[in-house]
């Protein structure tokens, strides 16, 4: 790190180069692009903040599976659209075990990442009613989520939680729901990238009202039971990983196997749809599909124009590890509570340098350690200490690009940052 503080001139270069203008507006993967330009350009080896992707080592369990599934020569078959029976099944155990949620397994699918459910989830919400033609982001959140709309034409809303916890959540949603036309809530728990958690009384505000006025809510499981302050790792045993699913008819779960279960490169994640929006029927998909119901047009419509399906072996890779896991063989939380720790370090470094965390409280206590933290520093915005970090061989993203109102902080990813740096 001898060249350290970098060229302004050399960093500018590389910006204009990647056609970066304002590096607090860049997208997560322009970051990436431009970070791995400079260290190709300076031979610096920067402090990896940037991307919410795993740094621990995929399961031998999963990885051994999927290697037996390809000697076997099931990758010259096409998977099925719906998915691997087997996977179904454990999926619809995984969520009774984990979340005390029962759902059937014909209404659990395998996806290619929570990328393309949340996705399809859109594509297909917004053809079942056209009159609800907007989805409301509860932010701060996934920033690519709101490009996925943006690429479908569909309107968003947004605003930031921070300051509408507990009861005062009420009166925020209904002044957007009442509105009559947003058709599904989507919101992060817990959140990317502030780590606030949910609470109970929380998300029964958010399913009472999605039931009165008739809204789908889209739940992005990606840390799934990653907020390390209770034990949701025991099958069967509570306490269960909160969700909306306990207050409302009509859901989809995101369940990512990229964070929690480190099987990220294998692009294969859950989409979990309630019975009661599986079942249910709308006449104007018919416009679009060739049926009228939900969870056909979801799988045979959406999911099959998108991608033919998920790839054959990471279906049995996921297939193994979850029921490893149903079976209490596998803790799956144990594995990635590394990713506290490291938290935990990290923030301390930070704020023992004049550096403060911007989503600071959870309901009152302290925010919890986990896949990320938001920090700023006195007297800069966003813009001025996401470059001044550049320069000093540090990466990350503005929290600008992800709905937050406190566009002087950054997230930082703790997963790529090893314990010697």
């Amino acid at each position: 790190m001898s060249n350290i503080p970098l060229s302004r001139d050399l960093i500018a270069k590389v910006c204009e180069n990647n056609s970066i203008k304002n590096i607090s507006s860049a997208s997560i993967r322009e970051i990436k692009k431009l970070i791995n330009d400079v260290e190709k350009e300076t031979g610096t080896k920067f402090i990896r903040m940037e991307m919410g992707i795993p740094g621990l080592p995929a399961p031998k369990i999963a990885v051994d599976a999927e290697i037996e599934a390809l000697k076997s020569g099931i990758a010259a078959l096409y998977p099925e659209i719906y998915g691997m029976d087997e996977l179904k099944e454990q999926i619809a155990l995984f969520v009774k075990n984990f979340m005390n949620i029962e759902v059937p397994a014909h209404c659990c699918l395998p996806t290619v990442g929570s990328m393309q459910g949340g996705f399809a989830s859109f594509l297909t919400l917004s053809r079942r009613d056209t009159k609800k033609n907007k989805v409301l982001f509860i932010d701060p959140g996934f920033a690519v989520q709101k490009q996925q709309c943006q690429i479908l034409g569909i309107p968003v809303e947004t605003f930031d939680v921070y300051d509408y916890r507990g009861e005062k959540l009420r009166d925020k949603l209904e002044s957007y729901l009442s509105k009559g036309d947003v058709n599904s809530i989507l919101y992060s728990n817990p959140n990317n990238p502030s780590w606030i958690c949910f609470t109970d009384e929380e998300l029964k505000i958010i399913g009472e009202l999605a039931n009165k006025y008739g809204v789908v809510v889209i739940e992005d499981l990606a840390y799934f039971a990653m907020d390390f302050r209770k034990d949701y790792s025991k099958p069967g045993v509570p306490p269960y990983q909160p969700s909306v699913a306990n207050y409302t008819k009509e859901y989809i779960l995101l369940i990512s196997s990229s964070k929690s279960f480190s099987y990220a490169g294998q692009r294969i994640g859950m989409m979990v749809l309630s019975p009661g929006l599986f079942d249910s029927k709308s006449e104007e998909l018919k416009k679009y599909y060739n049926t009228e119901q939900f969870g056909r047009a979801m799988v045979f419509g959406s999911l099959y124009v998108l991608s033919s399906g998920t790839a054959h072996s990471p279906q049995y890779a996921l297939a193994a590890i979850l029921k490893a896991t149903n079976e209490g063989k596998y803790n799956f939380v144990e594995e990635v509570k590394e990713y506290g720790e490291r938290a935990k370090i990290m923030k301390k470094m930070f704020t023992d340098n004049g550096f403060y965390i911007v989503y600071d409280q959870d309901l009152g206590d302290p925010i919890a350690d986990g896949f990320y933290f938001t920090a700023a520093y006195p007297g800069m915005d966003g813009d001025t200490l996401l470059s001044e970090l550049v320069h000093y061989g540090i990466s990350a993203i503005a929290l600008k690009i992800t709905g937050s109102t406190r566009t002087e902080g950054i997230r930082a990813c703790v997963s790529l940052v090893q314990r010697e740096e």
